[in-house]
């Protein structure tokens, strides 16, 4: 044994990954940890996916239901799809194999707000979780978990399943223990909820480890696996003039006095823009920064190393294997600096709304009026979920989006008459941010935000037919509030994909 589980009733429990998933049974819900490729079970996932192709191949029926954090990794989100025995997979994904399978038709899936899983799950909305599986560091001499490179959905699965499995990585960094902060909530549901007890990015309002009852403890594994997370794409010239324009906006509401000048809290969404931002605040002017958000990317490490950034708060790494690797060797120095909560916690509304988050997030798609689109291609295909997107949207201080004004190497425009879908409304996107410039829609009514959008954010190329649009659509609506042509919003994407452009 690694030495990593210290606690002697559940050294009688190690098993093998294929002897642990066999105990698994047709029909079942299965929580397991992970979110964003962190801190999800490696060699079970494989083994159970295995079992249910040895069913498949004889003839019977087995499916299961998938909920995790959030997005995990090939192990467990790709080699589950492809048996084709997901039934139903929660809250969010980004798995190519598990988006075909949704897709397809195969498995169902729900997209849910991150904050919102665990009070769905502890109302049982879901369905009865059957079995929970999460990775650890290592098991205390109490019988304690102590959470790896995510903490995500652990605390609700562990506390809502029947049955529980651990794995337990001797890959992720004994000096994590500290990192966590598990808050158990007094009250978890109404009407006896209370108020979250944060007032600050850095606050501290639970404990080291995950509580566990051992009864329900049915098997432990030993593995020794690193976390699967892809390197970030270079900086290039689009991402770095997103960087640039959102950097001159914080700048201004700086001078304007709408925010201090160490800012508020920072929120940043999960990728390659995202991560250009952050890298963005490493050279810009500002200092003191604090951030809670729901991922810690390479640039935010590359923040706090620095010294602009003092705390960050999350659920989850979401890092480069290079990065992983700095963290896991220097994690005792870096636990001061930074803390992981459950996701219930980092995205948590009435937090982000009293600490006045600035929320930047990506996007497929924005419309002329300020609608976003985030998860989906041509209205039906899922790409990937909302994630804690809109938890961060809805209740910041500010909320921005960012994309590169165009895709497919210019031929498709991210700046649309109307999105395909909705996930943000005009209501909650405040700023919209592109290679081409910004547009602050604060304050503006639809026809003013639908000018300024297409002159500030949209490619050359498309702000022709986009303004030919606006004419049309307001001779159509004769002075309506949201002016649209119906039929010509929604050719637009239907046009690209016929004719291979979006003009009018």
């Amino acid at each position: 044994m690694s030495g990593r589980i210290r606690n002697e009733a559940f050294k009688q429990k190690v098993m093998s990954a294929h002897d642990a998933a066999a105990l698994v049974e047709n029909g079942w819900n299965v929580g397991f940890s992970g979110f964003t490729g962190s801190g999800y079970p490696k060699v079970f996932p494989e083994a159970l996916a295995a079992i249910i192709d040895a069913h498949h191949a004889k003839g019977e029926e087995f499916r299961i239901g998938v909920w995790t954090g959030a997005s995990t990794a090939p192990e467990l989100d790709g080699a589950l799809a492809r048996t084709g025995g997901i039934s139903y997979r929660a809250p969010y994904q980004s798995d190519p194999e598990m988006r075909s399978a949704i897709n397809t038709g195969v498995s169902y899936y729900q997209d849910i707000h991150l904050s919102h899983m665990g009070p769905q799950v502890s109302q049982g909305f879901l369905g009865h979780l059957n079995l929970a599986v999460v990775e650890a560091t290592a098991i205390t001499e109490d019988g304690d978990i102590v959470p790896s490179s995510s903490v995500g959905m652990n605390r609700t699965y562990l506390d809502h399943a029947d049955k529980i499995i651990i794995e337990v990585n001797s890959w992720q960094s004994e000096d994590l223990f500290g990192m966590h902060d598990i808050y158990y909530p007094i009250g978890a549901l109404p009407p006896n909820r209370v108020p979250l007890p944060i007032q600050n990015a850095g606050d501290r309002i639970g404990g080291k480890v995950l509580k566990v009852d051992a009864d329900k403890v049915v098997a432990v594994i030993e593995t020794n696996s690193a976390d699967r997370n892809t390197p970030f794409k270079a900086l290039d010239d689009d991402s770095r003039a997103i960087a640039g324009y959102f950097l001159d906006f914080l700048g201004n509401e700086v001078k304007a006095g709408r925010l201090p000048e160490n800012l508020l809290p920072l929120q940043s969404g999960v990728g390659n823009i995202a991560n250009a931002v952050l890298a963005g605040l490493l050279e810009g002017p500002f200092e003191n920064l604090t951030s809670y958000t729901e991922v810690i990317q390479d640039g935010m490490v590359d923040l706090l190393d620095s010294g602009k950034l003092t705390v960050a708060s999350a659920t989850a790494f979401s890092l480069s294997p290079t990065a992983a690797e700095k963290m896991n060797d220097n994690a005792a120095h870096y636990r001061n600096k930074i803390v992981l909560r459950p996701q219930d916690v980092s995205n948590h509304p009435e937090a982000i709304r009293r600490m006045g988050v600035i929320a930047c997030n990506g996007m497929i798609e924005a419309d002329i009026y300020g609608n976003v689109n985030s998860t989906h291609v041509m209205g039906s295909r899922m790409q990937n979920g909302i994630g804690g997107s809109g938890d961060f949207t809805r209740n910041g201080w500010v909320s921005c989006f960012v994309t590169p004004s165009t895709a497919k190497g210019g031929a498709i425009s991210c700046i649309v008459p109307m999105v395909n879908h909705v996930d943000h409304t005009e209501h909650d996107v405040q700023v919209l941010i592109t290679e081409q410039g910004l547009a602050d829609l604060r304050g503006l009514a639809p026809r003013q935000r639908a000018i300024k959008v297409i002159e500030n954010c949209a490619h050359p190329d498309y702000r022709e037919p986009l303004l030919e649009y606006v004419k049309l659509a307001e001779k159509k609506a004769n002075g309506h509030h949201t002016p649209h042509d119906l039929a010509t919003a929604l050719g637009w994407h239907v046009r690209f994909l016929e004719t291979g452009t979006m003009a009018l």
